[in-house]
């Protein structure tokens, strides 16, 4: 069991209750399934299950990153699908810890994002995450709450990160700066100083244009522990034209996803070199440790320690790297109390929990958005 103090007030009531969380993130590989049990200021993390993507479901949301025809009736057939296989991981997760759907207060739903897109000016801004929140309430027999971004790009913010709220809640020290890594398919950043103003932000790409080279050139879905990129060499100058970009540059608040970071946006950049396909592997895991390390030390200043979650953490290359171009130690969050696997999980959980309370999830500093919003849309049993 994880135990994570909240240092908070974030309960209207002290009995316990069990909240399930799940994520499916942009590296769309699967869904992490938590159970959380929260008693006043201190929520447990009892279970966790993961259910892979069958290839097909992943090849099809890739597919609908991209405009296409007829591109809404497969969006609402995915969403349909989606929702049956986070069914299976409700399922699959009470099973295992044998607990009955009676004993779960809420499901807490990222959904699967296809769409975002927060800089949209004359307030069109919007993001979109599919899942069939009523169809998994039915099919589950718990209480559903999702669509978690919206509320707070209608009140003028970015809708992401929404994570920096939750990692306040449970990893910040009075004692030491802390930073917060979730490196997912987009990397993401909580800064947590001791005292002052919480920040959070998209850095940029986390393992999604890796993983998207890996699979082109070896017909690995990723690069396992980095070490395909290991054997090549970093072009500096192709490092230097991809961080040119001009979304590295932005100050926060700012987020991002595939809209941006994608094959295409790569083929780009790629167009003027000529260079083996190790070798580029190899710049873009120093792309991303290099993208992070510069948002911490222009925006993070005097950090102490790092902590790193995500699938990245798992990519030995990718966090030698880091280490070699952060100031600071860097360490998995593992070091906390939660596994570098479920941090994301755990925070829908405890969203969930505080759309229930009805709480605010957001943090205006972080997202941008006009004041503090109750998130969440809520599908009851």
């Amino acid at each position: 069991m994880i135990h994570l103090r909240l240092m908070s007030a974030s309960t209207t009531s002290s009995s316990t209750r069990l909240f399930i969380g799940l994520m499916s993130g942009t590296s769309l590989d699967g869904v992490d399934a938590v159970v959380v049990s929260q008693s006043g200021e201190t929520c447990t993390q009892t279970g966790q299950h993961f259910l892979p993507y069958p290839d097909s479901v992943r090849q099809t949301l890739l597919a609908l990153h991209t405009p296409a025809h007829n591109e809404l009736h497969d969006a609402a057939i995915m969403a349909n699908t989606l929702a049956d296989l986070y069914a299976s991981a409700v399922h699959q997760l009470l099973d295992k810890y044998a607990l009955a759907a009676g004993s779960i207060t809420a499901i807490g739903c990222h959904g699967q994002t296809i769409r975002h897109c927060p800089e949209l000016a004359n307030g069109q801004a919007y993001t979109l995450q599919l899942g069939n929140h009523a169809r998994l309430a039915e099919l589950t027999g718990i209480t559903v709450i999702g669509d978690f971004r919206s509320r707070d790009i209608a009140a003028g913010g970015q809708g992401a990160p929404l994570v920096p709220a939750f990692h306040q809640a449970v990893f910040a020290s009075p004692d030491q700066h802390r930073v917060i890594i979730n490196i997912g398919g987009i990397a993401n950043l909580s800064d947590l100083p001791r005292h002052g103003t919480i920040a959070g932000f998209d850095s940029g790409p986390g393992n999604l244009l890796m993983d998207a080279w890996t699979q082109q050139h070896t017909g690995q879905t990723y690069d396992a522990g980095g070490a395909w990129a290991a054997s090549g060499e970093v072009n500096t100058a192709l490092l230097q034209s991809l961080l040119s970009d001009p979304y590295f540059s932005l100050p926060p608040p700012k987020s991002t996803g595939r809209d941006l970071f994608n094959s295409a946006w790569l083929a780009r950049y790629l167009h003027p070199f000529n260079d083996t396909p190790v070798n580029i592997a190899r710049t873009l895991v120093a792309l991303t440790a290099q993208s992070i390390a510069d948002a911490v030390t222009r925006y993070c200043a005097d950090v102490e320690e790092v902590y790193v979650c995500g699938g990245g953490a798992h990519n030995q290359l990718l966090l030698s790297d880091l280490r070699q171009r952060c100031a600071c130690p860097v360490q998995l969050t593992d070091a906390l109390g939660v596994g570098v696997d479920w941090v994301e999980a755990v925070a829908f959980a405890w969203l969930a929990q505080r759309t229930i309370d009805g709480l605010p999830g957001n943090i205006p500093a972080v997202t941008g958005a006009q004041d503090h919003r109750i998130l969440g849309a809520i599908y009851p049993k």
